[in-house]
């Protein structure tokens, strides 16, 4: 089998998520936040209070890169950790006044970059893309779920 970059669906998801990501990093660098820690923030404005080991499984990066980029969104005043109310060992992570202020700024900045990426495509294509790329999502959570077996 030959490799091609022009064909591989991972080479062009990896590079396209790299350019997004750059161009998402400028729009909410001003806000404070890098797009190190701009899921995180997402999951925490959808779920505030969740616990580390939760934000660990929904970000999908290993356990010491989140505490790590806690420890920085501490230190910057986005959120704080408490221990959880059944297990002093858990840690329950909340946004701070600053982390909730942050929301629709960035969710704002987030929305034009994603239109800006999109605006090429139809709306019917813009769909398709949608929902083939939350296959793709479905398909190795599931294969990763799996392998954790």
């Amino acid at each position: 089998m030959n490799f091609s970059r022009e064909t591989s669906i991972g080479y062009l998801l990896n590079h396209l998520a790299r350019l997004f990501s750059n161009a998402l990093q400028q729009r909410i660098k001003p806000l404070g936040l890098s797009t190190g820690v701009f899921p995180v923030m997402i999951h925490l404005w959808e779920n505030d209070g969740i616990t580390q080991k939760q934000l660990v499984d929904l970000v999908g990066i290993e356990q010491a890169t989140m505490a790590n980029t806690l420890n920085r969104m501490e230190r910057d005043g986005l959120v704080i950790r408490k221990k959880g109310p059944k297990d002093a060992r858990e840690r329950q992570v909340y946004l701070t006044e600053l982390g909730l202020a942050l929301r629709d700024p960035a969710l704002n900045e987030a929305s034009t970059q994603n239109e800006a990426l999109l605006a090429g495509l139809t709306g019917a294509e813009q769909r398709q893309l949608i929902s083939l790329a939350s296959k793709l999502l479905m398909t190795l959570n599931m294969d990763s779920s799996l392998e954790e077996r």
